[in-house]
């Protein structure tokens, strides 16, 4: 079965995004600026990054290797084209969810709103793997909402194929789990966003 993102073209996605009900485009680009700003890492890859929101952030003179994954080869070429000049840009086409990786770990892994839709096996392992020894990784999750769950309808049509393939993740569970491979919150915070809606990051360091 294809991958549903593979439907969803990159306007699309950034549009509902950025639409008045959702309004999460923005929050995400701050959650991102604020993981570099704690870690402060020399290199950071982006899990799922398709237009490359929040790269903009990204202080060329602390981060000199910038590893960017997603499974849409379109997705990736809008970011070759939006950052032609961001230094150290490293893109790979990559199933998150369906193969392993194997990539120089960086000092940072950010991974927003991606094991929603990827799940928390193989892509869960793949951003581990891709840490550091002594490094962060920066998880962005979708809390649970009493008025609207998964993914909230917009004029963007082509987004509800994501429907059947998106899960809430228990950031609690989630944080246990990540403390049974030594992995230590050190900062966490919440944002809220429109229809009781709202996104928790924590940043975990690696022991």
């Amino acid at each position: 079965m294809p991958n549903p993102w593979l439907t969803v073209p990159l306007a699309d996605y950034e549009g509902h995004m950025r639409s008045p009900k959702i309004q999460q485009l923005v929050p995400l680009s701050k959650l991102f600026t604020k993981a570099l700003a704690c870690c402060r890492p020399t290199s950071v890859a982006v899990l799922g990054i398709a237009g490359g929101n929040g790269l903009d952030q990204i202080d060329a003179s602390v981060t000199t290797r910038v590893v960017g994954l997603d499974v849409s080869a379109v997705y990736l070429d809008a970011v070759r084209q939006r950052y032609p000049l961001m230094r150290g840009l490293q893109l790979y086409h990559a199933d998150l969810a369906g193969e392993a990786l194997d990539l120089e770990p960086v000092q940072l892994v950010h991974a927003a709103l991606i094991f929603e839709h990827a799940g928390t096996g193989q892509c869960l392992e793949n951003a581990l793997s891709l840490v550091a020894d002594g490094g962060s990784l920066s998880v962005v999750l979708q809390l649970p909402s009493e008025i609207e769950q998964g993914v909230s309808p917009s004029e963007f049509s082509a987004i509800q194929n994501l429907k059947s393939h998106f899960s809430l993740v228990d950031r609690k569970w989630f944080q246990q789990i990540l403390e049974r491979r030594n992995f230590r919150i050190k900062e966490q915070v919440e944002y809220s966003l429109p229809a009781s809606k709202g996104l928790w990051m924590g940043i975990f360091s690696r022991e």
